[in-house]
């Protein structure tokens, strides 16, 4: 398969939150909580259905403090969060600095965030806030880390695959076409943006969901002298890097789980960026952590809120 040599997967994190001594000892937390809470489209949809978001979602906004919960246990040398970008004005920034303040002043951790965009590495816009951390002092810097030029990036073509190649399965019907042009009319009428972006191998893509599933129309492939298409899950692979010129990546699920999954997955070249920028730093700290061994347990205390709203409001 695609990662022989990967850890086994365990469950539900809250699970572990709860009893964090049965995760082993680890040097560094690579994590993500879940983004719908507090993404631009999330926060939209669920104000649109009179639902929750952000922290007072209780079944996907609270997860930071479960992830922050193992962190006060394990205390790593070093931890990444990664999140969308909307993270840092969710409830005009209330949310972002609840998590600050967890992670710098409960935790006690020196922590630094930055937004990178895929585009200089992938031909699609995805902006994510990625919060780095270190136990002790150290020299990283991460707002100085130079990154390559977003218009030096690769786009669309290089990622779709040839037209005989594409099942016409990927194809929009009719009925979905005439659906999707009439939706979008209907809301530029009321002067907003929303309805489906048609691409061609020019351009770059708009950010790639989990909802892509559902009718594709946020990337939709032009066709010219045919209706549009969706992208094949293996295009999905490719852009969010899982599969490029190095690395093969086999697909072993169903189509509807293949877009949620790259929906909601990271894109592999950023993190490798963000790994590669902080590996001295944490190999310097792993060496000064043998030497003065750091003890796990209970010495630091998450705030966990006993309902969403006291996260938000204290």
């Amino acid at each position: 398969m695609n990662f022989p040599d990967n850890h086994r997967i365990n469950g539900d994190v809250r699970e572990f939150s709860k009893n964090p001594e049965l995760i082993p000892e680890f040097d560094v937390l690579l994590a993500g909580f879940p983004c719908q809470p507090f993404s631009l489209a999330g926060v939209s949809k669920k104000n649109a259905l009179g639902r929750p978001h952000g922290f007072l979602c209780d079944t996907q906004g609270t997860l930071f403090f479960d992830t922050a919960q193992i962190i006060a246990h394990h205390r790593p040398a070093a931890f990444v969060l990664e999140n969308v970008k909307n993270l840092e004005s969710h409830d005009q920034g209330r949310t972002f600095a609840t998590i600050m303040n967890v992670l710098q002043n409960e935790l006690g951790y020196h922590v630094q965030h930055r937004v990178i965009s895929s585009e200089p590495w992938v031909p699609q816009k995805r902006e994510r806030v990625f919060i780095v951390g270190f136990r002790e002092p150290s020299k990283f810097d991460f707002g100085g880390i130079k990154l390559p030029p977003a218009k030096s990036g690769p786009k669309l073509g290089t990622i779709l695959q040839p037209h005989d190649e594409v099942d016409p399965k990927y194809t929009l019907t009719p009925r979905l076409w005439e659906y999707l042009q009439a939706y979008k009319e209907k809301h530029q009428a009321k002067g907003n943006g929303f309805g489906y972006s048609l691409f061609g191998p020019d351009d770059v893509a708009r950010t790639l969901s989990a909802r892509y599933y559902k009718d594709g129309s946020e990337v939709l492939i032009d066709q010219p002298g045919k209706r549009p298409r969706r992208l094949t899950p293996l295009e999905c692979a490719r852009l969010m890097g899982f599969d490029r010129g190095d690395r093969r990546f086999r697909i072993e699920v169903s189509d509807t789980q293949a877009y949620r999954q790259f929906g909601n997955a990271v894109v592999v070249p950023v993190v490798e960026f963000v790994a590669e920028a902080m590996k001295p730093h944490i190999a310097a700290a792993l060496s000064e952590s043998r030497e003065y061994p750091v003890a796990s347990g209970p010495a630091f205390a998450v705030t966990c809120p006993v309902s969403p709203l006291a996260a938000l409001h204290g």
